[in-house]
């Protein structure tokens, strides 16, 4: 008998994978069995088969094992005994290869021989044996790397767009129901639990040998429980008398009366899936996060400058929120693509709520400031005036500034039968200006620019700050009010007769076709040309303007009455950026410095420590902003680049600033004529031009520049020096949650681990070798990778922790992240939450989870914090069964970055780490840290005092106070 089909057609998994298939060498012969071998194998399996049917028909045991595994052991039942095997990694299947299931019991068992694990790296010779019999034809398509089945869109809640129920977990989430009352967040009475005794008697009156059904007490009758150590339940009883010869009224009594203790406590809880609005909308809740922002501009403890500052960057949220995701649902609403998402509205209905919180709160924020922000700032001598405020000296001397600074700049535009109405770029500011000919008689409309290219305040003469006398503070006048007041040099002859401060917000979101894009960096430089001449979204006017000038402007805009936003004047707070870089002491936040991390100096020195050397000690754990960015990551840079033994470096870059040292570092390095890697993401959303701009310098000193992947975006952060030492070839290691940005490393809280440990290097190595090049069967060992496997990795460890409780072992789940939306892995924690596992979350963003819900997330509390610094760390914690697991790296829990990104999380291995980041993700989450509470309607309470009316801890003043005690105590 010949064997036609040497290999099996792809499997919806192998398809997943790139439709990677086993051949047969080209070098050997296929061993094509005659037909004696093959009637005698297949003999053989079928009579295994009977016992295993046999035994599981008679024993609980049997029954409760899990039917696919027992076939898998059963197949590769050679390899069990390999003493060399590597242990999976947290996130990989229970056989360490992230081949396709059935490929790889394929695999072993075709070829006993091979009883040596291939990339051990204790065992070279195991693995070259290994590469030499090993052939495989791979997709030569880096997209290999990502789940083709995934969502595509730029805009992850439309990803929900999939018809019918949700698969089963892990497996992706269905279309939600239609819209329900926010305060409906309890479920059906229709959809409750059928009780204990009604499941098993239908599961009695199945025969258990009937065909097409699974036996009761069968893995897969037994659901998500089964095989998790838990006691046998009801149901594998009655799998046992049914074997025996009860019947099935028989059974059904027994159950009725079995022990309650049996059951599990979930089981008698509504399904989850009842709960239709579990899900929080992810727009509706990223304007609570902004709502907490704009409370920290509310808080009067703050000083005043920070106020202010928390203002700007409210307005700068929102900017940046209107120009992508309400872009997005409008873009959809035009198209007709308005299906219900998870929260159960559909797209015109969050666009309607959208809008009108919007109003609310921008309402608010200008009330703020110019009810209580603005006068503050004037009793302390920082003052914003108008025209009407200056004395006739400083309005001279600013007519002369206008002529000579500004009016050059200027470019009055009219509109007539000859001149269009001009394109109006998103965000900038805009004068309406209505004129009328004293001749004619004829009103015309006319479009000033307000340029930004000059400041938007300008001081005042006379009242400049003092650098000597800084308490007397200054005075500062905007541009825009400048101009107004000398529009007749820019219309001479004509009458003003009103003119009024517009702004508009356009779609800046980019939509790249990479899939058939040749070269991805000019398609980005294309895109970002078009980019400018997007669709408005919105038009922000001064709530003193006419209604005949908003309605022109609202027609030849081509915007509705809602995408009008009336409020006073200044337009655009963004400017009070300018008041916070004021050199005002007594108004900001205390200084700050950070110090060199404990792990790299005992002592403050003038003279940078020698990373190498401390990280061939031991791994050192850094945590910015307390730690300094400068004389740790960037110094690691730069002395990897300055010194001679080292050979290599790669590194990924999402986003830097063009003069930034570490890239002068890359640079110099490339000149020394080192291997230099940099993967660089040029799709960094607002910043891909200035990307596009130091990766061609990068690429002009001889650094090998790569563009990230196509269809998915670079944002793991992640550094890798290869240096030449006398015992041979060492690697050094930085993997991190933040930036390599040394300026926002001053402002943003971020961890990072700097490391030799031989596992993380192969893995980084591994890992740059799939973004450089092709490596889709790639496997880590303390990395979790997305978009292949940091998914079902961290549902993996929320599946561990409930057996975990079940089994009686410890169990806890700790998250720390900026943003959580991922319906999956809500859905898990939900799961733990309903088996009583305790579970704390701190998220500083959007939060998709409702917590304290009865019957779903009672065990479940969600904290927020804001501050000085923003929180971007990422730290994932399981209690383990009591050896806690953790995790820290670049991914949130949101469709974009488990699946349209390259993420890695590392798992932390040293104890005094475990511990300080156990202890940091869980002091934030306690009631003794000031916060935001999530509370069960969805709607955040913010606590800072104690019931005794103390204030509660503010956790990064606790961690600057810890980081200076480091300091004074290594003198």
């Amino acid at each position: 008998m010949t064997n036609d089909a040497p290999h099996s057609a792809p499997t919806p998994l192998s398809r997943f994978l790139g439709g990677w298939m086993r051949h047969p060498s080209p070098q050997e012969p296929e061993q094509v069995p005659d037909d004696a071998e093959a009637t005698e194998a297949a003999e053989t399996v079928e009579a295994v088969e009977a016992t295993e049917a046999a035994e599981s028909a008679v024993s609980p045991e049997a029954a409760s094992t899990d039917g696919p595994a027992a076939s898998a052991m059963v197949a590769g039942a050679d390899t069990q005994g390999e003493p060399d095997a590597t242990p999976a990694a947290p996130g990989d299947s229970s056989t360490g290869d992230e081949a396709p299931v059935g490929q790889e019991v394929t695999e072993r068992a075709g070829d006993p021989a091979d009883s040596t694990n291939p990339t051990n790296p204790d065992d070279p010779e195991g693995a070259e044996e290994a590469v030499e019999e090993e052939h495989v034809i791979e997709v030569a398509d880096p997209r290999d790397f990502a789940d083709d089945s995934g969502p595509q869109y730029e805009d992850e809640d439309f990803d929900d767009i999939v018809d019918g129920e949700a698969a089963p977990a892990p497996g992706p989430i269905g279309t939600a129901t239609p819209a329900i009352a926010p305060s409906s967040i309890t479920s059906a009475s229709s959809h409750s639990a059928p009780s204990a005794a009604e499941a098993q008697a239908e599961s009695a009156a199945v025969a258990p040998g009937d065909p097409g059904l699974p036996a009761p007490g069968s893995a897969l009758s037994a659901g998500p429980a089964a095989g998790s150590g838990s006691a046998p339940s009801a149901a594998s009883s009655l799998s046992t008398a049914g074997a025996a010869g009860a019947s099935a009224a028989d059974a059904a009594a027994s159950a009725a009366s079995a022990d309650t203790a049996q059951v599990d406590p979930e089981d008698l809880l509504p399904p989850l899936k009842s709960f239709k609005n579990r899900f929080i909308d992810r727009e509706l809740t990223w304007l609570d996060f902004n709502e907490r922002v704009l409370e920290q501009a509310e808080d009067h403890t703050l000083p005043l400058l920070e106020r202010a500052w928390f203002l700007s960057i409210f307005s700068s949220n929102l900017d940046e929120f209107y120009m992508v995701r309400v872009a997005g649902l409008m873009r959809r609403i035009k198209a007709g693509i308005t299906p219900v998402r998870a929260s159960g509205l559909d797209a015109h209905q969050v666009l309607a709520q959208v809008t009108s919180r919007t109003k609310e709160l921008t309402a608010r924020q200008a009330a703020l400031f110019q009810e209580d922000i603005r006068p503050a700032l004037a009793e302390r001598n920082v003052k914003i005036l108008g025209w009407d405020e200056l004395n006739s000296d400083q309005q001279e001397r600013l007519t002369r500034y206008f002529r000579h600074q500004i009016y050059p700049v200027l470019t009055p535009l009219a509109v007539d039968p000859s001149h269009p109405f001009p394109y109006i770029s998103g965000l900038s500011l805009n004068l309406a200006v209505i004129l009328r000919n004293p001749r004619s008689g004829k009103e015309h409309f006319a479009r000033i620019k307000v340029p930004d290219s000059l400041p938007r305040l300008i001081q005042v003469p006379g009242r400049e700050l003092d650098a000597a006398d800084k308490a007397a503070g200054c005075a500062v006048i905007p541009i825009e009010i400048v101009i107004g007041q000398h529009l007749d040099h820019l219309f001479p002859g004509m009458d003003i007769l009103e003119h009024h401060l517009f702004r508009v917000t356009r779609n800046e979101d980019l939509e790249v076709e990479e899939d058939d894009a040749e070269n991805l960096l000019k398609a980005m430089e294309k895109e970002l040309e078009r980019r400018r001449f997007g669709d408005c979204v919105r038009l922000e006017v001064e709530d003193t303007i006419s209604s005949f000038t908003r309605r022109y402007l609202v027609r030849a805009l081509g915007l509705k009455g809602d995408d009008v936003f009336e409020l006073p004047a200044p337009l655009d707070l963004t400017c009070l950026n300018q008041l916070h870089d004021l050199d005002i002491p007594d108004l900001k936040y205390p200084r700050f410095v950070p110090v060199t991390a404990a792990g790299l100096a005992a002592y403050e020195s003038s003279s940078a420590p020698d990373v190498f050397a401390a990280m061939r000690e031991h791994d050192v754990l850094l945590h910015h902003p307390y730690d300094s960015f400068s004389t740790s990551v960037q110094e690691f840079v730069a002395q990897a680049a300055a010194d001679p033994k080292v050979l290599a470096i790669k590194q990924t870059l999402y986003r830097t600033s063009g003069d930034s040292p570490i890239v002068d570092a890359l640079i110099e390095a490339a000149e020394a004529g080192k291997q230099v890697v940099a993967i660089v993401e040029i799709k960094a959303r607002f910043d891909e031009e200035a990307n596009i701009s130091w990766a061609r310098k990068l690429e002009r000193a001889g650094v090998h520049v790569v563009y990230g992947m196509v269809g998915l975006k670079t944002h793991c952060k992640l550094l890798l020096v290869v240096r030449q030492e006398s015992d041979g070839l060492r690697r050094y290691c930085h993997v991190g949650t933040g930036n390599y940005h040394p300026k926002t490393a001053r402002g943003y809280e971020d961890l990072g681990l700097l490391t030799c440990d031989r596992d993380v290097a192969q893995d980084l190595t591994t890992l740059f070798n799939q973004l450089s090049g092709y490596a889709p069967r790639a496997r880590f060992r303390r990395l979790l990778v997305a978009p292949r496997g940091l998914r079902d990795g961290l549902v993996e460890h929320i599946e561990q922790e409930i057996a975990n409780h079940k089994a009686g072992l410890p169990a806890w789940i700790r998250i720390k992240v900026n943003s959580i939306v991922d319906e999956t892995v809500i859905d898990a924690l939900y799961r733990a939450s309903r088996a009583g596992v305790p579970v704390d979350i701190v998220v500083r963003g959007i939060c998709g989870l409702r917590a304290g819900v009865e019957g779903l997330s009672e065990n479940i509390r969600v904290r927020s914090i804001l501050g000085r610094f923003l929180e971007h760390s990422r730290i994932y914690a399981f209690a383990g069964g009591g050896q806690t697991e953790l995790f820290i790296g670049s991914a949130d829990l949101m469709h974009r970055n488990l699946d349209r990104r390259v993420e890695a999380l590392v798992r932390i291995t040293d104890p005094a780490m475990v511990e300080d980041l156990e202890w940091l993700v869980t002091h934030c989450a306690s009631d003794d840290v000031a916060s935001w509470h999530l509370q069960p309607d969805g709607s955040w309470e913010r606590r800072l005092l104690d019931a005794e009316g103390n204030r509660l801890e503010d956790i990064q003043d606790s961690l600057m106070a810890r980081a200076r005690s480091r300091v004074k105590g290594r003198h």
